[in-house]
């Protein structure tokens, strides 16, 4: 089967539909990929459930979601960066399921692996472990979590080759190796892409039969949430290593 496409629209014009689960890869406006969520939006589905780390922010990534009101639920560990999500959730317009991002990463994982739940210390005794499941094991109390298995997948990685494997750059690795296995169908866009047998098999992440269709990332530029810089030290002044004159 040919996995390249010609476009994040065409990858995903058979895939999607109303009231669908789907996991996206990315950490805030990191490693997101940007194409294929336009695509989502220009489709007009809606009442999806979306589930990623966190909804990117107003008028960027996920945040076009929301603002074209295609999202009902929302699975994240983290909404502060995106002011009109916060409003939704807060009115009772959007529903959220919070997740701590360690377990959110591991639901994502288990559903991928074909773990149906496992058990973790972590939000025991908090509101995360209201109507879940608890056991002890060795004295200490659990709660059971889901895995959690997307009908649609959609993940950027740096460099891929024809076949769909995966390799991803620096911190744009992030969520996106445990959302690509936990999809029924995985979309990836790369910014790369290369015939088979020129990626290192030693490097790649994602095999490719976790990929049913690829498309070519677009040039666009990529954002930063929030930009901190100093002033760069001009080439011409060096900066003072001698100790102070006492």
């Amino acid at each position: 089967m040919a996995k390249i496409q010609p476009s994040a629209a065409v990858a995903l014009q058979d895939v999607l539909r109303d009231g669908q689960t789907i996991a996206v890869g990315g950490f805030g406006l990191s490693g997101i990929p940007a194409d294929l969520i336009d695509a989502v939006r220009d489709s007009g589905v809606k009442e999806l459930t979306v589930v990623s780390n966190n909804m990117g922010i107003d008028g960027k990534g996920l945040g076009v979601l929301i603002e074209a009101g295609q999202v009902r639920k929302v699975i994240a560990s983290y909404v502060g960066e995106n002011k009109l999500f916060a409003e939704q959730y807060l009115s009772g317009q959007l529903e959220v399921e919070f997740a701590p991002q360690g377990t959110l990463a591991e639901r994502l994982r288990a559903g991928g692996a074909g773990i149906p739940a496992f058990y973790t210390r972590t939000g025991v005794g908090t509101l995360v472990a209201e109507g879940k499941p608890l056991e002890e094991f060795d004295g200490v109390t659990y709660v059971r979590e889901r895995g959690i298995v997307a009908d649609v997948a959609l993940v950027r990685a740096h460099t891929a080759d024809t076949d769909g494997n995966l390799i991803y750059r620096y911190t744009a690795r992030n969520f996106n190796p445990v959302v690509a296995t936990a999809g029924i169908v995985t979309i990836a866009e790369a910014e790369v892409i290369v015939e088979p047998g020129e990626l290192d098999p030693n490097h790649i992440v994602t095999p490719g039969v976790y990929v049913q269709g690829l498309v070519q990332a677009s040039g666009r530029t990529k954002d930063i949430e929030q930009r901190t810089v100093r002033p760069r030290l001009s080439s011409t002044v060096r900066p003072r290593t001698e100790a102070p004159a006492v």
